[in-house]
């Protein structure tokens, strides 16, 4: 799911400090190169999650859980309060999860030493990432300029990418979602197929695709 303001501050801030980039590095502005980072950064990597249908829904449903958790821990230096607030549920809600899922805060607290580096590190990654699939066509030394350069345009670019985390509670839809609709699609949109491969009962699977809007076949 896209996210519009975040679409939008790519599309008139973003994609002129690649250009700019591009042209200082590169001599040139490669267009598919400017969309390829540029579409990445609108999915927000920083909260994305991956969705595994390989695992039950119920496991997976909880390694998403910590993820969440673990992923806004990083972004508040351990601070499980101000997590609890961006999360919108009370402490005891984020302390019984980090307990029962191993989660070390004091990590955080103890690596994390600006408030932005996580997610300079994440545009940082797209941005390389992407450019290696074009190295092939780039001038060899212009590329191993660009790509030395990728530092400081992920700085630059962050300042334009303030994040808006989402609550746990739109998270988990968002998560469920992705993973039915996944799941379905990967048993031929049968309820009764999805249901067995992801361990739950028909009627559970039932009510919940009808409370997020999701339609399949109920044979």
């Amino acid at each position: 799911m896209v996210n519009v303001a975040l679409e939008k501050l790519v599309e008139s801030r973003v994609k002129p400090l690649l250009a700019e980039a591009m042209q200082k590095n590169l001599g040139i502005t490669v267009s598919e190169l400017e969309v390829d980072i540029s579409d990445k950064l609108k999915k927000s990597a920083l909260l994305e999650f991956v969705v595994d249908t390989k695992l039950k829904f119920k496991d997976a449903k909880k390694k998403f859980k910590r993820e969440y958790v673990a992923h806004l821990l990083q972004l508040n230096f351990g601070n499980v309060a101000d997590v609890a607030k961006i999360a919108s549920v009370d402490r005891r809600s984020i302390h019984r999860i980090v307990a029962e899922m191993k989660i070390e805060v004091q990590k955080f607290r103890d690596i994390m030493q600006k408030g932005q580096y996580v997610k300079q590190l994440a545009v940082q990654d797209i941005i390389q990432e992407s450019l290696e699939t074009y190295k092939s066509a780039l001038n060899p030394r212009k590329y191993e300029a660009f790509y030395k350069e990728a530092p400081v345009i992920s700085r630059n670019i962050v300042k334009e990418l303030p994040e808006s985390p989402k609550t746990l509670k739109e998270a988990e839809r968002e998560f469920e979602t992705s993973y039915f609709e996944k799941a379905l699609a990967e048993s031929n949109h049968n309820i009764s197929k999805t249901a067995r491969k992801i361990g739950l009962r028909f009627e559970t699977l039932h009510r919940k695709l009808k409370a997020l809007g999701i339609s399949a076949k109920q044979v």
